[in-house]
């Protein structure tokens, strides 16, 4: 039975890898550099499946592996791919870093991801590519346990970010949804949203951004601007995103 159950509990698990708490963080320099970061934490829709496993399949080695791993994007592509990148996607891919925390005993699941861009083209050219580098490198590996137990895929925690169309210069952040691409995105994950939905998982996606000088204006009234006018927060959820995907557009002119 246990042989049976595993497996099949971890499937189930692969596919809640839409189910997650996002962050967005961008950190503007006052020398137009920005450090960004894109956070997936997959812990409370591993709480809920933990929940309906029984003791005797907790204890199974499987499930007492632990990961705390951080690796340079470039360093996990094949050789092959690396020789057929150009040189903006060789840079990019190098100064990009993955972290992966992993303690399913203790409900622990989370993924994140950090670029240093150094100006506004780098970003925007970050932006618009990070799905790309994913989908060549082979980072399914880090989560992949010893005894061989199905990976959990990571592609679906980044094609997310290609549903955006951004606009980014030294005064400006943009970025509006592209209808056409994220029903595309609805169109490959509804059926997980709907399992997440069905049992009480919640996806709050959050955005928020740090200038080094005040802004001048945001089109975005869910927007929450700092007194100082130097940081905007905005919190939604992935129910409120699929009915209204305009909620997540920002112009932001600084």
């Amino acid at each position: 039975m246990k042989r049976f159950c595993l497996p099949v509990i971890l499937l189930v698990l692969v596919c809640f890898t839409s189910c997650v708490d996002v962050e967005e963080h961008y950190d503007f320099k006052a020398d137009g550099s920005c450090k960004v970061a894109f956070g997936f934490d997959m812990s409370r829709a591993v709480s809920v499946l933990m929940n309906l496993m029984s003791d005797s399949v907790k204890e199974t080695p499987q499930f007492a592996m632990v990961k705390d791993t951080s690796l340079n994007f470039y360093s996990a592509l094949p050789d092959s791919i690396q020789q057929k990148m150009s040189l903006d996607e060789i840079n990019l891919a190098k100064s990009s870093n993955l972290s992966v925390q992993m303690n399913l005993r203790k409900n622990l699941m989370k993924i994140s991801i950090g670029h240093e861009a150094k100006n506004a083209a780098d970003l925007q050219y970050y932006l618009k590519n990070i799905s790309k580098i994913e989908s060549h490198s082979n980072l399914n590996s880090v989560t992949k346990n010893s005894n061989g137990v199905k990976d959990f895929d990571t592609r679906q925690l980044f094609s997310g970010q290609d549903y955006y169309a951004y606009e980014v210069t030294p005064h400006k952040f943009y970025r509006i949804v592209d209808k056409a691409k994220f029903n595309a995105f609805l169109k490959k994950t509804q059926s997980t949203f709907a399992m997440a939905k069905a049992m009480l998982i919640e996806m709050p996606y959050k955005v928020v951004l740090n200038f080094a000088k005040p802004i001048k204006k945001i089109n975005n009234p869910r927007a929450v601007l700092s007194a100082d006018r130097k940081r905007v927060v905005l919190q939604t959820n992935m129910d409120e995103i699929i009915k209204n995907p305009s909620v997540m557009n920002l112009k932001i002119d600084f």
